[in-house]
């Protein structure tokens, strides 16, 4: 890459959009290993003590959305709609195209009655009765 009139070679980053694929236009730095450039984190080489790495964690951890317990209950509620869409399939209560991409980790896919049943006794939001949730 030529850069200042033509009067600097250096080398492009390798950094590429999610959106368009394309790859990033900016010079890389001549320190990074990673061949990136500034915005891309060629600056950066991370903590490298433990200490350094909790501080990170911790400083990250803004919002508790990217925490694993946060990652666990996302996973969990995605594992029920996909069995409640399952159930529908199996029982025949809908025609719509079924839900496009991966997965969960965990998923069982339900294919029989038998499979709904037990996955309905099994919701940990069935309530046993009695267990009603008004109260008077």
């Amino acid at each position: 890459m030529l850069t200042a009139g033509a009067r600097i070679v250096c080398l492009r980053c390798t950094a590429k959009s999610k959106r368009s694929g394309e790859q990033c236009k900016k010079p890389a730095l001549k320190t990074s290993r990673t061949q990136k450039c500034d915005f891309h984190g060629g600056r950066s080489n991370g903590p490298k003590t433990q200490a350094g790495k909790d501080r990170q964690r911790a400083a990250v951890t803004k919002t508790g959305a990217y925490t694993k317990q946060a990652a666990e209950d996302r996973a969990r509620s995605t594992r029920l709609l996909c069995g409640l869409e399952d159930a529908m399939y199996v029982l025949k209560m809908t025609t719509m195209p079924r839900s496009r991409g991966r997965k969960p980790l965990g998923y069982v896919p339900l294919k029989t009655v038998e499979d709904v049943v037990k996955f309905a006794l099994d919701n940990p939001l069935h309530l046993p009765e009695g267990a009603g949730g008004h109260q008077e």
